[in-house]
């Protein structure tokens, strides 16, 4: 028997405000549309829901009935963690990567795209910009695993900054890509076929949670739109192929758009990658006294982060407990799992826009590395000692933006 969503899971998914044409009762215009949300954004996000708020039930179903404490858990810790992960993302650990930008795609055959906007460029920062100590780890710690869960890039010393170069709406088409994914490294065959999210599977929890992902950067697609409509007043049709920052959040994460569990599978990943974020926390602690993370600021805030309630609510748990119960059963072909989000990581060199490329790279290491945290290689654990700074960084960057990414879902439904 399915579950139904709480109330401000119900807020994420869109359920309210419906109308009979689209679903959805958007402004008049976006200009009205991000006047509006500028209005009701802060109360919206940063007051705290009550209990009674977390628990209403409505007509939105929950596939999977065990993640609806974790949803729970999530939606009311987030007015008070998700403005922690703004305050880490400034700190140079968490900020700058060695990312390479001239790859070419393996792939896909592509004639070559040029973004028509200069969003979509990035440049490397000053070279006295970056830490030795952040240069030193890159280098000592690269490495190359056969079998191993991400094949990050080598380090070079080109180091990009998400700070200088935030997630955007540049008005490039990804669905060449996202199609790729879904229709050639996600897993289809045998029950999967009928149920690819929820099949009694660690190939459906794989599929779920590349979903997830998929979600956030459609979130953070629509956030850019609306921040571009607040800054420019509208968005040029021939520059950005969308312009409705209501149309496409309905058709990307909406109950009745093409993937009506995108909102679910979005939280399913972040009770991933906080679950990662728990079983690294010890190391992330050791790095903070040892000054590998920052100064004294940097450092309490992490541990703000790290200390809070949800890091220990065993809801949070019940993401990697599904994928770990699905692969203890089939220990011998988690092989494919790894190889999976080794190709996730490197279809990304098929994005033909810098910075999506630059952010996409940093979310599919941060999730293959809570994959590896959750399975390792024979279902029961990844070694938090192999895990590497950039994995780490990138871990609980990850895990800033799928928070980021929920909350747009409430700034949407707020309005």
């Amino acid at each position: 028997m399915m579950r139904l969503l709480s109330l401000t899971a119900l807020l994420a998914v869109g359920v309210l405000h419906l109308t009979p044409v689209n679903g959805f009762a958007p402004p008049s215009s976006a200009s009205a549309f991000a006047q509006s949300l500028v209005k009701s954004k802060s109360s919206a996000i940063h007051e705290r829901r009550s209990p009674s708020q977390l628990h209403m039930a409505t007509a939105a179903a929950l596939h999977d009935e065990s993640l609806a404490p974790g949803i729970g858990a999530i939606d009311a810790a987030l007015p008070n963690i998700s403005p922690l992960f703004s305050e880490l993302r400034s700190q140079p650990f968490f900020r700058l990567y060695s990312c390479d930008m001239l790859a070419s795609c393996e792939y896909i055959p592509q004639e070559l795209f040029e973004c028509y906007t200069e969003s979509c460029e990035i440049y490397p920062v000053d070279d006295d910009e970056v830490p030795m100590d952040i240069k030193s780890s890159d280098f000592d710690q690269h490495e190359f695993e056969l079998d191993g869960w991400a094949r990050w890039d080598m380090p070079s010393d080109d180091y990009y900054d998400t700070m200088q170069f935030p997630e955007d709406y540049t008005g490039y088409d990804g669905s060449e890509v996202w199609t790729f994914i879904h229709n050639r490294i996600g897993f289809h065959e045998g029950e999967l076929a009928k149920d690819e999210y929820d099949a009694d599977s660690w190939k459906a929890d794989f599929n779920k949670a590349v979903s997830g992902l998929h979600a956030m950067v459609s979130a953070q697609v629509v956030r850019g739109m609306i921040e571009k409509l607040q800054d420019e007043g509208g968005l040029d049709p021939e520059s950005y192929p969308w312009t409705d920052p209501s149309e496409e959040f309905n058709r990307r994460l909406g109950p009745n758009g093409e993937t009506p569990e995108a909102v679910e599978n979005m939280y399913f990943t972040m009770m991933l990658l906080l679950s990662g974020v728990k079983a690294a926390r010890e190391r992330l602690l050791q790095d903070c006294d040892s000054g590998a993370i920052g100064d004294a600021e940097a450092c309490n805030t992490l541990r703000s982060i790290l200390t809070h309630p949800l890091m220990d609510d065993p809801s949070i748990d019940a993401a990697s407990r599904r994928l770990k119960d699905h692969a203890v059963q089939d220990t011998n072909n988690l092989w494919e799992a790894r190889m999976r989000t080794r190709d996730l990581m490197r279809i990304m060199n098929c994005v033909q826009c810098n910075k999506c490329r630059f952010h996409g790279k940093i979310s599919t290491l941060g999730l293959s590395t809570a994959l590896q945290l959750a399975l390792g290689h024979r279902g029961t654990g990844g070694d938090i000692a192999k895990i590497h700074r950039v994995e780490l960084a990138a871990l609980v960057t990850t895990m800033g933006k799928f928070a980021s990414g929920i909350e747009l879902c409430y700034e949407m439904q707020s309005l």
